[in-house]
């Protein structure tokens, strides 16, 4: 069974106190064992919009969901037209200093594992070894009928090669690497297909409307077991791909931080609630872990 996509969440109640002081987190992520939970929010200062904040896609932007994408080979056209240009942009983009400092605390032995929800493999980028991409990687490509995976860059030399010089002005990318393109634009796309099979290709990314992989899943709760707390950077837990794990954490003990600008989905778990643009918050954490 397939998850009803989760778009928007409304905060019911007063909101928890939040703090701009690192002094709980310092002494939380000093202590060690701890696991990190990034989102969209850690990506921001990268060029990418998040999904939900003050200027997030979803405000103008309705992402593809699997359903639509698997039903309909004109909605699949209008993603890989729109995605193509896209990906070129999100492609471009290189970590902050938050991806920076994440990987600097795991050098350190503060970490014990990074999951984030993330596609944008910007965490590989910054050097972090053995992220867990929740969602996937938009780098990568893979085929619905035959399950090949393959790389962008191949797939966007095969796009390339069909559609010609196709371009369009896109100045926003969104998280998803989907851009917006006048309809126009998008009808004379022509879609690649499976190399190997000559099936449908997809991202290897988790589409809204779609299920982590239960193995995923599982080696996620895993790391929440063997962790002794939770930070999370950067992500509104609206979706419950994330907040599922922050649940597991503050069930079974853990304590629980989140770091992201305005409220969030999970504060009711949480032990501290610090409100900090994310490059900012974690370089000044390093520097006072000295």
């Amino acid at each position: 069974m397939r998850t009803k996509p989760t778009l928007t969440w409304t905060p019911t109640g007063p909101p928890r106190p939040r703090t701009t002081s690192l002094d709980e987190v310092v002494g939380v992520v000093g202590a060690g064992n701890v696991l990190v939970l990034s989102g969209a929010g850690l990506s921001t200062e990268s060029g990418i919009p998040d999904y939900r904040g003050a200027t997030g896609s979803l405000r103008t932007h309705t992402p593809m969901t699997y359903q639509d994408f698997v039903a309909d080979a004109d909605n699949r056209r209008r993603y890989w037209a729109r995605s193509h240009v896209g990906w070129r942009l999100l492609a471009g983009a290189t970590p902050n200093a938050g991806h920076h400092a994440v990987t600097a605390l795991h050098d350190r032995g503060l970490l014990t594992g990074v999951i984030t929800q993330n596609v944008d493999g910007l965490h590989r980028a910054a050097g972090t070894p053995d992220v867990v991409e929740l969602h996937g990687g938009i780098d990568r490509v893979v085929c619905l009928d035959c399950r090949v995976v393959t790389g962008r860059l191949d797939l966007d030399r095969r796009l390339r090669d069909l559609n010609g010089e196709f371009s369009a002005d896109a100045s926003r990318v969104n998280p998803d690497g989907d851009v917006e393109l006048p309809d126009d634009v998008v009808r004379g796309f022509r879609v690649a297909a499976c190399a190997d099979c000559g099936g449908v290709l997809k991202p290897d990314v988790v589409f809204f409307g779609e299920n982590v992989p239960k193995d995923r899943v599982d080696r996620c709760y895993a790391l929440v077991g063997a962790a002794d707390a939770l930070l999370v950077l950067g992500s509104s837990l609206t979706v419950r791909s994330g907040l599922r794990f922050v649940e597991r954490a503050a069930r079974t003990g853990r304590t629980v931080v989140i770091v992201n600008r305005g409220e969030t989905r999970g504060d009711a778990h949480a032990s501290v609630l610090v409100d900090l643009p994310l490059g900012r918050a974690l370089t000044d954490l390093l520097t006072a872990l000295g």
